[in-house]
């Protein structure tokens, strides 16, 4: 069975606004389907979409309507509207992550109400959720990047994919993992170790930083710096 890759977008430069204004600052976060064990993970879902919306920032994620993926979505799409919020879902698991009524129109999958979780676009499949996802953090203004919140098997695979695009020099953003109730701290470990055992270039372990909560999270993304030991490759010309 041939392995599918993510397709790679090219580098680009941030869209002006229609009235002159600097884009908007869009931040994508990855998080679990699942509420977790803990009602600490619920709350930092809680607080991050708070603190997005208090720094009218806009919400990227992967579109489900249940777990802490809901309750960031909702939490910002009650604070600043729909318009604050885009989710990007495959059509196989807006059944099972989507909470609210759809329907199929020409093989086509429609989600009406865009009023309690914002914005919702349906794709063909993992790949190209990947791909629309890293598009519009792209296409963000100052202080867009990615964060993590507690997940499993999908968060740490879309989290690992856009750190190794940071280090391959696909993009130039920030990658923060908000480590709730220390959550992310084997992750932490395991990249000391790959550094240590000569892996992980040590230069580019900062390719990934963490906060404690949820503003020192955003500060962490608008301050980011990039790691000098990435590849500097010419992908626009692939």
């Amino acid at each position: 069975m041939t392995a599918q890759h993510t397709a790679i977008p090219t580098k680009r430069q941030s869209v002006p606004q229609p009235n002159g204004n600097r884009p908007r600052t869009k931040i994508c976060v990855f998080c679990g389907s699942s509420a977790g064990t803990k009602p600490a993970y619920v709350e930092a879902a809680q607080a991050l979409g708070r603190a997005l919306a208090k720094q009218d920032i806009d919400l990227i994620y992967g579109g489900g309507t249940i777990g802490l993926m809901g309750e960031v979505a909702k939490t910002v799409c009650s604070i600043k509207g729909p318009q604050a919020v885009h989710g990007i879902i495959p059509q196989v698991l807006a059944e099972y992550e989507r909470t609210d009524a759809y329907q199929i129109v020409d093989n086509n999958v429609y989600l009406p109400d865009e009023s309690k979780y914002g914005r919702t676009t349906v794709v063909q499949d993992m790949h190209t959720r990947k791909k629309r996802m890293m598009e519009e953090v792209l296409s963000g203004g100052p202080g867009s990047g990615f964060i993590g919140l507690p997940g499993g098997y999908g968060t740490m695979e879309e989290l690992f994919e856009v750190i190794t695009w940071n280090q391959l020099g696909i993009h130039k953003l920030g990658v923060c993992l908000l480590n709730t109730e220390g959550y992310w701290d084997p992750i932490v470990e395991w990249v000391e170790k790959a550094s240590g055992d000569g892996f992980v270039k040590r230069a580019n372990k900062n390719i990934i930083v963490t906060a404690s909560d949820a503003e020192r999270a955003i500060t962490a993304l608008r301050d980011y710096k990039v790691s000098q030991g990435v590849y500097k490759l010419e992908w626009s010309q692939l």
